[in-house]
């Protein structure tokens, strides 16, 4: 095999000598190659952060391979755990609350952070339910006899060591640990600072657990450090850890996405709509959007425009406004919207574009369903639209012309949820189209591999 990078730095070696600048700096690129290829971070031989990501490389390693029986087991232990140790994880969670507090953090965001005895109790119960999973690591995703006689066979296997970025919720550190010990893989959590010691005390407890159970403790581990240096370490380990997946807003997405050699899978941010057709029924509609919109706004699957076929506008505004001005929903409207309610915010080009994740949500009225693809297509982050029509032709057309993760037909949009399309739980929501799209269940913590069987077979 030609490696170009290393062709003008050959020198015949009737002219090299020891002191040869062309031989030093040969030698220097093929180490440099080697060490890209092992995920050797020279520049920081001794970085904690390098340490954990080649203890986990050994880790997946030893994982691999382990039966569904003993992962399983592993995985209870955890649940236990998590209950016998309740009041040391609540402990180091309140140190997190109070500087948050202190800090000014907002109610909303203390309250993802605070960890009370029923919602740990909630977590183990979260990670009984993964043991009852199917384990995809062995499945047989497609096979065939050869003309020549040979076995093919395509199977699921770990992705190996997978690094988890994310923001201030402690649960998604024991979440992302069951779900990859579930499907074989190492894991490296990397969560806020302002969660540094909940993680760290799940961490344990987990660990622990596994170890006792026959796993690898360092399957398991929390990236060490708080400062943002640990975790461009992280996106940097190339050759140790295998994939990233970050999940939070969209700075962080962005950040991760931008700046890793890692490769990533992009999650989450959604900026979702739903598109009430001129064949709509007006109190499905309304039904869906206040469902879209408030049943729970903080969360990427709630729908942050609306937009209204012109024909229906008329009936479906003033009936819209209502029930969103009872359910808390502040509108940003277009001039129809304007005119429909005196209470309406003037919409701004930034607004089609927001993922506003709280109680305000934008609205236009177009004159025709092409035009509200286009508007998506044009606003949408690709993560799940709707459509609400008795129309088949209308649904059929608007299905095929939108472009996202999720397209729902006369169904809210809060539906895009591994556990609510059956999967069991999901480590995030893709919106990007290689490897894995929409919510992130077992089989999409796996990659595969091709086992060919022969009986002494030789190629012509």
């Amino acid at each position: 095999m030609s490696v170009p990078m290393l062709v003008p730095l050959f020198v015949p070696p009737h002219l090299r000598s020891p002191s040869s600048p062309s031989r030093t700096v040969g030698r220097a690129a093929v180490r440099a190659a080697r060490a890209t290829k092992l995920g050797d971070m020279s520049a920081t031989p001794d970085s904690p952060v390098t340490e954990t990501a080649r203890r986990a490389k050994e880790a997946a390693a030893e994982l691999a391979p382990l039966p569904r029986t003993v992962r399983d087991g592993a995985l209870l232990a955890v649940a236990a755990a998590l209950t016998d140790r309740t009041d040391e994880i609540v402990e180091a969670n309140a140190a997190d609350v109070a500087k948050a507090r202190a800090a000014g953090t907002p109610e909303s965001v203390v309250d993802r952070l605070t960890l009370t005895p029923e919602r740990i109790a909630a977590i183990a119960s979260d990670v009984r339910d993964v043991v009852a999973l199917p384990d995809p690591v062995g499945e047989v995703v497609r096979g065939s006899t050869l003309p020549n006689g040979l076995e093919l066979r395509q199977i699921r296997v770990p992705l190996g060591v997978v690094g988890i970025v994310y923001e201030a919720r402690p649960n998604v550190t024991v979440d992302a640990a069951a779900l990859c010990l579930k499907s074989g893989n190492a894991v490296l959590l990397r969560g806020s600072s302002s969660a540094y010691a909940s993680n760290s005390a799940l961490v344990a407890v987990v660990r622990d657990a596994v170890a006792g159970a026959g796993v690898p403790a360092d399957a398991v581990q929390l990236v060490p450090g708080e400062s943002r240096e640990s975790v461009r370490e992280l996106m940097r380990a190339r050759g140790l850890v295998d994939v990233l997946i970050p999940r939070g807003g969209a700075s962080l997405i962005r950040s991760v996405v931008e700046e890793s050699t890692v490769p990533v899978i992009e999650t989450g941010v959604g900026n979702c709509h739903v598109y009430v057709d001129e064949a709509a029924d007006i109190d499905t509609a309304v039904g869906i959007l206040v469902n879209s919109k408030a049943q729970r706004p903080s969360v990427c699957n709630a729908a942050e425009t609306v937009l209204v076929h012109e024909g229906v506008a008329e009936e479906f505004l003033p009936r819209a406004l209502a029930a969103l001005s009872e359910a808390g929903v502040t509108v940003h409207g277009d001039a129809a919207w304007q005119k429909a309610g005196a209470d309406v915010v003037p919409a701004a080009d930034e607004d089609w574009g927001t993922e506003y994740l709280s109680y305000d949500i934008a609205a236009a009225v177009v004159p025709s369903l092409e035009a509200a693809v286009r508007h998506i297509r044009t606003w949408s982050s690709g993560h799940t639209e709707a459509i609400v029509t008795r129309d088949t032709a209308a649904a059929r057309r608007f299905t095929a012309l939108v472009d996202s993760t999720a397209v729902m037909v006369n169904a809210s949009t809060r539906f895009t949820d591994g556990a609510q399309f059956g999967f069991g739980a999901e480590i995030g929501i893709s919106t990007q189209k290689l490897h894995a799209r929409g919510p992130m269940g077992l089989p999409e913590l796996t990659s595969t591999k091709y086992v060919v069987t022969g009986d002494g077979h030789t190629r012509d």
